[in-house]
């Protein structure tokens, strides 16, 4: 049952619920934040690893080591590259998001209802 507002007793659906309001943004912040975080994270222990001569020279590890740290700097490389978009793409849904919202409360207000002179 749907609430019209009325004292009818049916219920209103929501478009957007209570806990629901806000997420895109805190995805994109807490995802793009527990991104630079762990890139971080991987890039100390890689230097960590090559800078403080742990490794022997010549052996397996210390080849393994350099790949992996090659392999970071062109996947970030590759990463960065396409932050521009995203955060782009995240802005545009935001913005829809946002128009969306806007719309429906002014339908609820009763503005713009589109009558003539």
């Amino acid at each position: 049952m749907f609430d019209t507002g009325e004292k009818g007793g049916t219920r209103q659906m929501n478009i957007l619920p209570q806990h629901k309001k806000g997420g895109i943004v805190n995805d994109v912040v807490q995802g793009t934040g527990g991104l630079v975080i762990g890139v971080i994270i991987v890039l100390v222990i890689t230097s960590t690893l090559l800078g403080a001569s742990l490794l022997t020279d010549g052996s397996t590890e210390d080849t393994a080591a350099d790949n992996m740290q090659a392999n970071f700097t062109a996947g970030i490389d590759n990463i960065s590259a396409k932050i521009p978009t995203i955060l782009l793409i995240a802005a545009v849904v935001l913005l829809f998001g946002v128009l969306v919202l806007l719309v429906s409360k002014s339908r609820e207000m009763g503005i713009g209802g589109g009558t003539s002179l």
